[in-house]
């Protein structure tokens, strides 16, 4: 591997880890918000960054732009199965929802509009991937 592919391929990792320092304290402020708009803040548009944040991460690992669409099909499926997981609520789940770390991660309702959020959030993400990522040779 020649230096130039070396600096190439950690100035990418930077990059990743700029955006990821930045959407990973959006999501919080949307989670946390509390003024107007604050259902739609706390409940949909943090879905949108949820995704995008998986997206990022998986990237970080795999930065190629030929990954971006496997990736943001793997992070939709795995987010949808969660949201679907929601409709089960066996007393270990809800003990794990009950956590902040748990609500976050596997989330406490089933809501169908979500659905559209993580849509727009695996667009951006797979955007960011395809901008981010290094070419393919």
């Amino acid at each position: 591997m020649s230096l130039e592919a070396i600096i190439s391929y950690f100035s990418r990792r930077r990059w990743i880890l700029l955006a990821l320092c930045i959407i990973t304290p959006l999501g919080l402020g949307l989670w946390f918000y509390d003024g107007p708009g604050r259902r739609w803040f706390n409940f949909y548009l943090t879905c949108s960054a949820y995704e995008i944040l998986w997206c990022l991460v998986a990237f970080f690992f795999w930065p190629s732009k030929k990954n971006a669409t496997p990736i943001a099909l793997a992070v939709f499926v795995v987010t949808c199965g969660l949201e679907f997981l929601q409709l089960w609520q066996p007393a270990f789940l809800q003990q794990i929802r009950s956590t902040f770390l748990g609500m976050a991660l596997i989330g406490t309702d089933f809501v169908w509009r979500q659905f559209a959020y993580y849509i727009a959030g695996t667009g951006i993400g797979w955007m960011l991937m395809r901008l981010l990522g290094q070419d393919d040779v």
